[in-house]
């Protein structure tokens, strides 16, 4: 009898079915049937057969078990990598870096099985699909940007917590922008949406959740009333879209992004050794163009509706706090716990009752206007304490310094 040697399950099917066929125990149709090939196929496995042997009926795509192990001292450096260098790092991303870094070529369910048989990971419990109403993106670059903040460990214990602000653009899902910061705050998106518009220019909106650095939620309020956030006054100042969304869902692109950076990116900077927010912005250009290399798409259309920035759009003083005040009969305004008093050689009750407009910017500096008139003014000293009584000379003479002069060189 002969000898088989390297059949699978399935080459022994074929195997024996021919072998019935020759020996006249079943006819070709039927066959062919069992196998699930057509009977022009079926003769030719018999010409295999009568030519070659048993051997000729074996898959060409089959290869020695010998041939197809990984080599053990591979498997073995693999591992060690694994549980050392790469301890945390997913399948997926560890067989990329055994490539990128270690000239290790696993694919990643091979990775999978080693690290579940060593316990270095454990697969994630599938949760029942919940059914979402999919939106299509938008179909031009720059026609829609989502952004959001995420609070996360993003050094993985090395400084404290802090929050990575993203922007990403819909239609092609490429990361236009991350930052960064302490917290998520309206200095912090002024601050990122400056840098965003400094490079790509003005985006025809932005998609956002309903935190309140972008929308005042009072549940009495009407579209009348409502107002608008600082965040929300400099956008429409730009010209910018305000879109904020009803639930996570809704924003699902970037609700993903962050899920993978919080373990791509994490992974990329204890690699590199970042230990400060500073590092880590100057890390974040080059990381964003890997990013986008692997993860994005090309949009619909090839347009893109990214407009540049205006003469008109000071940012300085378009992305800045902004507020209006009711002068005083000293001509007295209360600011952020502080006093500013005017000075101007009109007669003093031609502004008394008069609103002007407080502009502070981002690194602190104020201006005070009246109209398109720019006003001088200084700061009165407050203190908490009981006041002191001073005669009528040191009162005039200056006895009480002011802390900082505003008036205008």
């Amino acid at each position: 009898m002969e000898k088989i040697y390297n059949m699978t399950l399935k080459d022994l099917d074929r195997y024996n079915t021919v072998s019935l066929v020759l020996s006249k125990r079943m006819t070709q149709l039927k066959a062919a049937e069992l196998l699930g090939v057509s009977d022009r196929h079926f003769r030719r496995l018999i010409k295999k057969y009568k030519e070659g042997g048993a051997s000729a009926l074996i898959s060409k795509r089959t290869g020695s078990p010998s041939n197809n192990r990984f080599p053990e001292e591979k498997k073995e450096k693999a591992l060690k990598l694994l549980s050392s260098k790469y301890k945390g790092f997913g399948p997926t991303l560890a067989s990329e870096k055994l490539l990128e870094n270690e000239d290790i070529k696993v694919s990643k369910e091979t990775v999978r099985k080693w690290m579940i048989a060593y316990n270095l990971w454990k697969g994630k419990k599938r949760r029942s699909p919940k059914i979402h109403q999919s939106r299509l993106r938008r179909s031009s670059y720059g026609e829609l940007i989502q952004v959001d903040g995420s609070p996360h460990d993003w050094f993985e214990g090395r400084r404290p917590k802090c929050c990575l602000m993203g922007f990403i653009d819909d239609a092609t899902s490429a990361v236009m922008h991350l930052q960064f910061v302490e917290s998520e705050s309206t200095e912090a998106y002024f601050r990122s949406i400056k840098e965003y518009l400094e490079k790509h220019g003005r985006p025809q909106a932005l998609y956002t959740d309903r935190l309140s650095v972008f929308r005042i939620n009072r549940s009495e309020s009407t579209s009348k009333n409502a107002g608008l956030t600082q965040v929300g006054r400099a956008l429409k100042e730009l010209d910018i879209d305000l879109i904020c969304a009803n639930s996570p869902q809704a924003k699902g692109r970037i609700e993903r992004l962050f899920n993978t950076l919080q373990d791509r990116l994490t992974k990329e900077m204890t690699l590199q050794g970042i230990l400060s927010l500073e590092e880590a912005n100057v890390f974040l250009p080059d990381y964003i163009k890997i990013h986008n290399a692997k993860f994005s798409v090309t949009p619909f259309s090839p347009e893109d509706l990214h407009r540049e920035l205006l003469e008109v759009h000071n940012l300085e003083e378009i992305l800045c706090y902004k507020s209006t005040r009711k002068l005083s009969k000293n001509l007295e305004i209360s600011y952020e716990g502080r006093i500013l008093q005017i000075e101007t050689n009109r007669p003093s009750y031609s502004m008394r009752g008069a609103q002007v407009d407080v502009i502070e910017s981002l690194d602190g500096d104020i201006k005070l206007f009246y109209g398109n008139q720019r006003l001088s003014f200084k700061e009165l000293l407050v203190k908490d304490h009981q006041g002191r009584i001073l005669d009528r000379k040191s009162l005039s003479g200056g006895a009480i310094p002011f802390p900082r002069d505003y008036r205008r060189s």
